[in-house]
């Protein structure tokens, strides 16, 4: 069974602490989901030039925000990286003509970790990210899907 590709709003961090409709919501999404062998995560809190992806095999959480309950910075989303499939994206780009790069340390911004700490409280599944290029407008951004989908396959 392939797991669907999934838009998920965070809205604000604090999703992660505050039981709200939305924090159940997300709860019990990952009770109906099939666990993945891993997630290409995109997170509109990575902007690059050009597409980077995530290859760190023990990626940080990263505390890419201020302003919010302080208890949020104790949270630590410990999921593997995955510098595998991170290859596999950028192979694919590649081969759609896309230049892009990996990142060897770049951790989990709050885009990825604070859904997915609902979603996926395990932190079992690797996970690698894709950066956007918000400069670049929407065709590209849909180049970049249609470059990955036989990842999908």
């Amino acid at each position: 069974m392939r797991t669907p590709a999934l838009f998920i709003c965070h809205g604000s961090p604090e999703l992660a602490i505050h039981e709200t409709p939305a924090h159940v919501a997300l709860k019990r999404l990952g009770t109906t989901l099939a666990r993945p062998k891993a997630i290409l995560a995109v997170s509109a809190h990575w902007e690059t030039d050009e597409p980077r992806l995530s290859a760190a095999p023990h990626p940080e959480t990263i505390y890419d925000f201020g302003g919010f309950d302080p208890r949020l910075r104790e949270i630590r989303y410990g999921a593997p990286g995955a510098p595998e499939l991170a290859d596999q994206a950028l192979a694919l780009l590649e081969a759609a003509g896309i230049s892009a790069s990996r990142d060897p340390a770049r951790g989990f911004d709050h885009g990825v970790w604070v859904p997915l700490s609902l979603v996926f409280p395990e932190a079992e599944t690797p996970i690698a990210q894709l950066s956007i290029q918000p400069a670049r407008g929407p065709d590209h951004h849909l180049a970049l899907g249609a470059a990955l989908a036989p990842s999908a396959r």
